[in-house]
Order: structure tokens, then C-alpha cells, then sequence
């Protein structure tokens, strides 16, 4: 089933308009939830910051955020899912195209779930990376669905063989295609603080939590593309690859090359978090 503004239909009764915005100008935000077990992951977050994402662009949903969070829930009984994702959008509607915001256009909300396994080896043997240039715009801290310059550097990684890109501007680290950093140097954890020049991750926040609660000296202060490279520890966060280790970047290795003892006591945290999710649903 798949939620369309305020009706779960079947996939083949959903359609999208032509003129529909999301469409043609990426004139919308969205969220990936994930789901453990049945139960959404930190869903309250990803609900607070699709508001947050739908005011800065002046959007209004279909309905209230209250509302769609119980049809989120809903939509997962529906379809029966264990672990994967739930994917939503929120766009401005259909209208004849013009840049302006259209005055009698009405947002449409769809949403449907997914079956995903988690990363397992990769989270237990880590990743390579890729360094490119930051090309994207310059309000990242919305959850747009303008993601062509993330998909041009997820690309370029993929075709160096590696899983991830991380993004510079000039010489400042700012985050991942489609995850936050997290740079372990001198034994403290930096990633770059929540403005513009990044989105501020939903398992960012609980890891920086995670870190607190561990006594992990943590700093949301940038880094520069050579500190990386020098860094004893290097992790990316999202809420599909959660806490995944980067081993290498373009070849060079993170300290010894394997995955850390800093990064294992965030996962074991992490992993502690998620069966607490995964218990409360059985």
C-alpha cells in the first residue's frame, strides 16, 4: 500500500500529475525513516525536521504533522514491514509551470515502505571514500528534493570503487553525499556544526547523544581535507547506513587501515539503541 495525501491505495492506483512541481522544479522536501522490527526509528525527529524543512520553503501539508506521523505508522502495519525504510515527500502541488509559487496549487504528500537489510559486513569491515568538491546549493540544512549534486558525487565514488563521497568546500570538510562525518583527531570527535552548508542528520544528532553519554569529547567544529586524512578514526552517520566505519580515502588509510575502538563502542551504542526500538514494537 502507499499513502497519497490522506488514502493508502495499491502502487498501480498511484499516479503523479505532469505539471506536478516536485516534478518538474524539485519543489519539495522529503524523509527516509528507518524501521527496525517493525517500529520506526527516532520518528518524532524526522517528523520535527520535515516541518522544519516544509516552513523554510513556505510549503503546507496536506495536514498536520500529528496526523501524518499516526498515517506513517499506519502505513507500515499495512504493509507488514520489518526492517527497511519508510520513503515520504511533500510537494507543492500541479499547476501549469511557472516559477512563482502557483496561488491555487495544493501540496501532495505520497508515501510507501521499503524492505532493507542493514549494511552488516560493511558496517563490521568499513568503507572506502571519495573526496569531490562540494557543487550543491547553499541552504544543504533543507531536506529538498533537489539531490542531483549528491547523485553526481555518489556516482563519482561508485566509479573509483568506493561507497561514499566526501564533500569539501575548498579546503573544509563539510559532509557526505548522503551522510554526516565525524572525524576522530587527537582524541576528539569533529563534525561540522549544523548551518546551511549541511543537513543536520537525524543519527547525527543521536550520535552526538551517544557520544555524551559515552564521554567521547565530541566538537561540532569543521575540519580541513588534510586533518581527515590524518585522523585516527573516521566515521560516516545516515539513517540507512547508520554508524559505518571509512577505512580508506581515495587509498590513503584511516589510521591502521581497520575499524576503530572508538568507532566499535559507538556501534555497540548504536545497536543497543536499535533493539530498544525493536523491543518496544514486539
Amino acid at each position: 500500500m502507499i499513502l497519497v495525501n490522506d488514502r493508502f491505495v495499491e502502487r498501480t492506483e498511484a499516479t503523479v500529475d505532469i505539471e506536478d512541481r516536485g516534478y518538474q522544479f524539485g519543489d519539495g522536501v522529503y524523509e527516509v525513516i528507518r524501521v527496525y522490527g517493525g517500529a520506526p526509528f527516532l520518528l518524532d525527529e524526522h517528523m520535527a525536521r520535515l516541518a522544519r524543512s516544509l516552513r523554510e520553503i513556505r510549503l503546507e501539508p496536506p495536514y498536520g504533522i500529528d496526523e501524518l506521523t499516526d498515517k506513517i505508522r499506519r502505513l507500515i502495519t499495512l504493509n507488514a514491514l520489518g526492517d527497511g525504510i519508510v520513503y515520504l515527500q511533500i510537494t507543492r502541488g500541479a499547476s501549469p509551470r511557472t516559477h512563482g509559487f502557483p496561488k491555487n496549487a495544493h501540496s501532495v504528500l505520497t508515501a510507501y515502505t521499503q524492505t532493507l537489510d542493514r549494511p552488516l559486513q560493511a558496517l563490521q569491515e568499513g568503507i572506502r571514500a571519495h573526496l569531490t568538491e562540494d557543487i550543491r546549493w547553499l541552504r544543504c540544512d533543507i531536506k529538498s528534493l533537489n539531490l542531483l549534486g549528491s547523485v553526481l558525487a555518489k556516482q563519482e565514488a561508485l566509479d573509483k570503487g568506493c561507497a561514499e563521497a566526501i564533500l569539501h568546500r575548498g579546503k573544509t570538510v563539510t559532509e557526505g553525499s548522503a551522510s554526516n562525518v565525524f572525524a576522530l583527531i587527537g582524541g576528539v570527535w569533529f563534525t561540522h556544526p549544523a548551518n546551511h552548508l549541511i543537513l543536520d542528520g537525524i543519527t547525527r544528532r543521536s550520535v552526538l547523544r551517544i557520544m555524551q553519554e559515552l564521554d567521547m569529547p565530541a566538537k561540532e567544529e569543521a575540519v580541513t581535507v588534510e586533518q581527515l586524512l590524518a585522523a585516527e578514526e573516521l566515521i560516516v552517520t545516515s539513517t540507512t547506513q547508520e554508524v559505518m566505519p571509512v577505512v580508506a580515502v581515495d587509498g590513503r588509510p584511516i589510521g591502521d587501515g581497520s575499524v576503530g575502538p572508538w568507532t566499535r563502542r559507538l556501534q555497540e551504542a548504536f545497536e543497543a539503541a536499535i533493539r530498544e526500538t525493536a523491543n518496544r514494537s514486539s
